[in-house]
């Protein structure tokens, strides 16, 4: 009995099953009441309303949820009424088709919200395109559309007001799963058998690290909408606490205190790096535990064994001390590695005696708005008017290659060709890498579901289970669409073949479907390729310069905090948002770069150098991030200030290797006389300094490589 409860707990707590319900309850009733009324040809345009609603579905507040429904209804509307009064007068319609594609796709510099409605827009034209000349009157089609549309948004609403807190639960129980991920590859890097894999294990690391910054800046903007307009609510405050936690645990788990090299040439026969590995995956487990607790309203309990670890770990490493085989500045970096996952613990604790706030430090719980925009809007709106705009050059790639189609359906007299519009709406992305994943994708999971549902529709041919595969396929589709795109793409094929079962044709569409497919994939690789192709190595120089940009803020905002004290003010989160924001960007080009055909291999292998080296300058400012406090040594917090001159200096293009080369060498030599007569965290702070300087002379090089390369110049 209490098996079958914990079952019946697991599913009520768990939102991929509430989604599923949601969604299987929507197409339940867009196919079952057509039925009911022996109206059944009416599960079309229903079933298509539903889909195009859910798609645009975004997680919000209650009332900016009626606020995007009552939008994205009149969007769906207008633009399906346009459609059907535009069709029979095609060189109006293509002007139509041209000016609403442009428009919509420009919406997206506005905001996820606008980008999201606009899409959704796009594709109900489509879906009405389709379905045109079918319901009479004239009229009927956009009704039917909207209703189904109508439907799934209030069936939304009701699962919000009964869940209203739900989103944000399952967003931060995410990050900290995430979390758990990044420890688990963190820990990799402490493996003593290791020989010479350690950057290609960074940039592992530095794939995981993007995802789990895409999940805290999702959670943000989750928890930031709701903020505005429940700011005393206590259920928010206890979720926005612990994701300040998540956030302040990935800096200390971003920190890098010594070179893994080193560690693993030093410790190789000791069993000192095997603990810090198990303590770390330890804290992995810890992160899941917590997320679980999210997830399902229970409170967390630390496990007792980090106690002992934590000790062990202190004696093996006061063992280590007194043996003097490793070099004095190595264990002392190790001292403050210790007192970093001890800090972890601390967290933890606070976690499961809920005393999120530890000190007077968690003050400022004020959250970055990034959508905030500073410039008046019909400024804002007509600085993107320019091809340096990815969003320009997408929404005029867009417009061409939708005109593009429908030329050719008009040409061709396809009755079926709307398919093409169809399959260029999902497959054309704004860049090469993402278009091409998704267009072998398309045609597999196309093939796919042509492939399995032909012998479907031959031996089944009663129309109530028809309507069961209908909900069953379409359901399948939204389960997999996020995660398995060419399974998506096999089950909307199914669920069209059998919609059109309904009207009696589906052995009509099979050749055009797969047609029409290829057509739209064909002109999609076409326009990324030749239509302000969006290169990601032609961009690859800003998004580096951005990046060194952010950590010199970063820098900053932890130098601020050595001469005043610490402090987690919205100014100093902000601005290791950014850094590690940067550092996954760069991260993302780099990875989309080695997609695209025009690379060259120098330039791939420097890149992914760049990369390598980031990680390591961020890990070493993390650590400084990770250990602030106020400083008396001004000569010390002065450093720190002479290290982000020095960053500075390498964005200068006229700036000579020499020149910088001359700085580096003085600041070396500072910090080296200084260390001996400095305290304990004064030593920590120049043992980070000589790390990050001995990593500039191989951004110098690197820098001259590309210059003499010609790919850009930093």
């Amino acid at each position: 009995m209490y098996k079958q409860l914990s079952v019946l707990r697991y599913n009520f707590y768990n939102s991929n099953i509430l989604y599923g319900v949601r969604i299987f309850i929507a197409l339940a009733g867009t196919t079952y009441i057509p039925w009911l009324i022996k109206q059944t040809h009416l599960t079309i345009p229903l079933t298509l309303g539903m889909v195009a609603a859910a798609l645009t579905d975004l997680d919000n507040r209650f009332a900016r949820r009626l606020q995007n429904v009552l939008l994205t209804l009149i969007c769906f509307f207008i633009v399906s009424i346009s459609i059907e009064l535009l069709m029979p007068y095609p060189i109006l319609f293509v002007f139509g088709l041209a000016i609403s594609t442009f428009s919509f796709i420009m919406l997206g510099c506005l905001g996820q919200r606008y980008a999201t409605i606009a899409f959704g827009s796009l594709l109900i034209s489509i879906y009405t395109m389709l379905g045109y000349g079918v319901y009479q009157p004239w009229y009927m089609q956009p009704i039917l559309l909207i209703s189904g549309a109508f439907w799934y948004n209030i069936i939304t609403l009701l699962g919000h007001l009964l869940f209203p807190i739900r989103p944000i639960q399952d967003q931060v129980s995410l990050c900290y799963k995430q979390l758990a991920t990044y420890l688990e590859t963190k820990a990799m890097l402490f493996d003593p058998d290791e020989e010479g894999n350690f950057d290609k294990q960074l940039i592992t690391l530095s794939t995981v690290n993007r995802n789990l910054i895409a999940q805290l800046n999702q959670t943000k903007s989750s928890l930031l909408t709701r903020l505005k307009a429940h700011r005393s609510q206590r259920d928010l405050r206890h979720y926005l606490h612990y994701y300040f936690i998540v956030q302040d645990i990935h800096e200390q788990t971003n920190s890098i205190h010594i070179k893994y090299q080193i560690l693993s040439n030093t410790f190789r026969y000791s069993d000192m790096l095997f603990r810090f590995q198990r303590l770390l995956t330890a804290q992995a487990d810890a992160c899941r535990e917590i997320a679980k607790s999210i997830t399902y309203h229970e409170k967390y309990h630390h496990s007792t064994k980090f106690n002992r670890m934590l000790t062990y770990l202190h004696d093996t490493l006061s063992i280590e001390k007194r043996k003097s085989t490793a070099a004095p500045d190595l264990l002392h970096a190790l001292n403050y590695l210790l007192d970093n996952l001890q800090q972890l613990d601390r967290k933890f604790v606070s976690i499961e005696s809920e005393q999120f706030v530890l000190v007077s430090e968690n003050h400022d719980e004020q959250l970055a708005d990034d959508n905030t925009i500073s410039l008046p809007f019909w400024q804002f709106v007509k600085q993107q008017f320019t091809l340096n705009s990815s969003l320009f050059r997408h929404a005029l790639r867009m417009t061409i290659v939708l005109v593009i189609g429908y030329g050719i359906i008009q040409f061709a007299q396809l009755k079926y060709g709307y398919w093409i519009l169809l399959t260029s709406l999902f497959v054309c992305q704004p860049n090469y890498y993402t278009t091409k994943h998704r267009l072998l994708l398309r045609v597999i999971g196309t093939f796919g579901g042509i492939i399995v549902g032909l012998p479907i529709l031959y031996l089944i041919t009663t129309q109530e289970v028809i309507l069961l595969l209908i909900i069953l396929s379409g359901w399948l589709f939204f389960i997999f669409r996020n995660n398995h795109y060419a399974y998506a793409t096999l089950f909307i094929t199914l669920l069209v073949l059998f919609c059109f079962n309904l009207l009696g044709n589906h052995t009509n569409i099979i050749i055009p479907r797969i047609f029409d497919t290829l057509v739209g994939c064909i002109i999609s690789w076409l326009a990324v390729n030749y239509i302000w192709p969006d290169w990601k190595f032609c961009h690859l120089q800003d998004i580096v310069n951005k990046t060194l940009v952010n950590n010199v803020a970063y820098l900053n905002a932890i130098t601020t905090q050595y001469h005043y004290g610490k402090n987690n003010s919205v100014e100093y989160r902000l601005a290791r948002r950014n850094a590690y924001n940067s550092d996954a960007e760069l991260s993302s080009v780099i990875t989309s770069m080695s997609a695209e055909p025009k690379k060259k291999q120098q330039s791939i292998a420097m890149s992914f150098k760049w990369l390598y080296l980031n990680q390591l300058i961020l890990g070493y400012i993390s650590a400084l991030g990770a250990h602030r406090q106020k400083l008396h040594n001004a000569e010390i917090v002065a450093m720190l200030t002479e290290i982000q001159f020095i960053f500075l200096k390498l964005l200068e293009k006229n700036i000579s290797n020499q020149t910088i080369d001359e700085l580096i060498i003085y600041l070396e030599q500072k910090a080296t006389n200084k260390i001996l007569e400095s305290s304990n965290i004064e030593q920590f702070i120049i043992q980070q300094i000589i790390a990050i300087l001995n990593l500039l002379p191989e951004l110098i090089i690197l820098k001259k490589k590309h210059k003499d390369n010609g790919s850009y110049n930093i």
